[in-house]
């Protein structure tokens, strides 16, 4: 069957969230935190192995504490903020605000890149009268992020799972997707990085295609197969 509708993930996927490091050292630098770059990297390492920015790394331990609110991190905005400054307190910090400064940091539209033929694959596939939607695991509004860097034209629809209370692998939220798209699943690709979340796209009918979870710089062109699926 033709392809008419292509939906991405956001983190990891079209999007990629700056380093752990990068993350907390403007966070401190703007409360007026000062950490030398030794005591920076050895903090950020910290932040990376408890899971504690949302984007980032995968925690190499969920404590039983945080376990539910984990789980069901993405299902709302209050649930997500609590699952990551919960993470993140599991570090010692110099200076308790920052675990909220943080958490406001990675919601700024300049802590994430666009990896670099995410521009060219959204315009390419608009000129070819395909109908492209974003729906990711999240909890907050990333329409921001597409804006301030000017991919915002080329998305025709977002859903994001704390506005339906659902989180990928649901099907119900792709269902939703292809609904708001106007298109039949059997119509539609789900482009993402996560081998389970994303994937869940095939239970409603989804072709899927997945690219690698890389810093920006080290995939430079694994959307453009995404032209090639559509024709």
């Amino acid at each position: 069957m033709t392809i008419k509708g292509v939906l991405f993930d956001f983190s990891g996927t079209l999007f990629r969230i700056e380093s752990t490091e990068s993350w907390l050292r403007t966070t401190s630098e703007r409360a007026g935190v000062p950490l030398d770059g030794d005591r920076t990297a050895s903090l950020a390492r910290q932040l990376a192995d408890a899971g504690a920015q949302p984007g980032g790394p995968a925690p190499t331990v969920v404590p039983a504490d945080l376990a539910e609110v984990w789980a069901g991190r993405d299902s709302s905005t209050e649930q997500h903020r609590a699952a990551y400054t919960g993470m993140a307190r599991r570090v010692p910090l110099p200076d308790p605000g920052l675990y909220d400064a943080l958490y406001a940091r990675h919601m700024e539209p300049a802590a994430w890149r666009p990896y670099a033929d995410a521009a060219g694959v959204l315009a390419g596939l608009r000129r070819r009268g395909v109908r492209t939607g974003v729906v990711s695991n999240i909890g907050w509004d990333l329409r921001p992020v597409f804006r301030e860097h000017g991919l915002d034209a080329w998305v025709d629809a977002y859903v994001l799972s704390c506005e339906h209370g659902l989180q990928k692998p649901d099907p119900r939220l792709f269902r939703t997707a292809c609904e708001a798209l106007g298109l039949p699943p059997e119509e539609v690709v789900m482009v993402g990085d996560d081998r389970r979340a994303d994937a869940g796209a095939a239970a409603v009918g989804c072709e899927v295609f997945l690219v690698d979870h890389l810093p920006v710089e080290e995939r430079p062109g694994g959307l453009l197969p995404v032209l090639d699926l559509v024709g």
